[in-house]
């Protein structure tokens, strides 16, 4: 089965067994744990997925903001060399969640019912949706 680049290596391919539950394993992971302790997320994944981008999302934001303010924030506080390390983390820290924010969105989006057709020279995965989005 076709899975699109930044498909997760956690998740099991679409359509293939238990990969729901494999999602649902990866999903939680990535979202508080706190969210565990709803039962309904586990029950029905694609709910967990809709809470899991829109967590992830707001982390991406907030590592911008932080990154943006973290040097006149913290210059009355740390020494240059510590904020410049402060910076180097927010450096890393950003791809990942960018990283993430897309594997969650592909996730969410087999969850839905899409079909990723692989494409000849394309990075972006080719779509067979059911339903529209």
């Amino acid at each position: 089965m076709h899975v699109p680049p930044g498909w997760p290596t956690e998740v099991l391919p679409p359509g293939s067994p238990d990969w729901e539950a494999s999602a649902v394993a990866w999903l939680l992971d990535a979202v508080p744990p706190d969210y565990r302790a709803y039962g309904v997320l586990r029950r029905h994944p694609l709910a967990l997925a809709r809470m899991a981008r829109h967590h992830v999302n707001a982390s991406v934001e907030a590592a911008r903001a932080g990154y943006r303010g973290a040097a006149v924030d913290l210059k009355e506080h740390l020494p240059p060399h510590a904020i410049e390390a402060v910076l180097a983390a927010y450096r890393r820290e950003g791809p990942r969640l960018v990283k993430l924010a897309t594997s969650v969105e592909l996730v969410e989006r087999a969850l839905q019912g899409e079909h990723f057709i692989p494409r000849m020279n394309a990075s972006e995965p080719g779509p067979s949706r059911r339903g529209g989005r």
